[in-house]
């Protein structure tokens, strides 16, 4: 897709709905590297992937009702296999990182590519 990274050819691409575009003079100056499973604990079941494009069946685990509606993406996923997937493209704002601040810098999203680890969260 024309979004895609030119330099993650071998990424899968699966659109996330769920980014805005940067702020206006926001620079790309940050990388905020998250792990996930969903639910914790459990790998290459591709709930990961359903929660960033808005697909996850939310009455499949237990677990999920705690997340029930929250919208999330990240630009890239990296399963345990070590498969990449890109759901935003880097220019624009993914919803990762949350209420954030990093070096007196508020908001993440505004100027940060969100990277998600398949692990063990802690």
């Amino acid at each position: 897709p024309p979004w895609q990274c030119p330099g993650c050819p071998h990424a899968v691409a699966s659109a996330s709905p769920n980014y805005v575009p940067r702020p206006a003079g926001s620079r790309v100056g940050l990388i905020v590297i998250h792990s996930i499973s969903r639910p914790p604990g459990e790998f290459e079941n591709g709930n990961v992937q359903r929660l960033f494009t808005n697909q996850l069946d939310w009455d499949a685990h237990p677990y999920f009702q705690g997340i029930r509606g929250v919208q999330v993406s990240s630009h890239f996923f990296i399963s345990r296999s070590g498969a990449l997937w890109q759901f935003v493209a880097c220019q624009d704002r993914a919803w990762h990182a949350g209420d954030s601040c990093y070096r007196g810098r508020s908001n993440c999203n505004d100027d940060s590519i969100g990277i998600e680890l398949e692990c063990l969260e802690g």
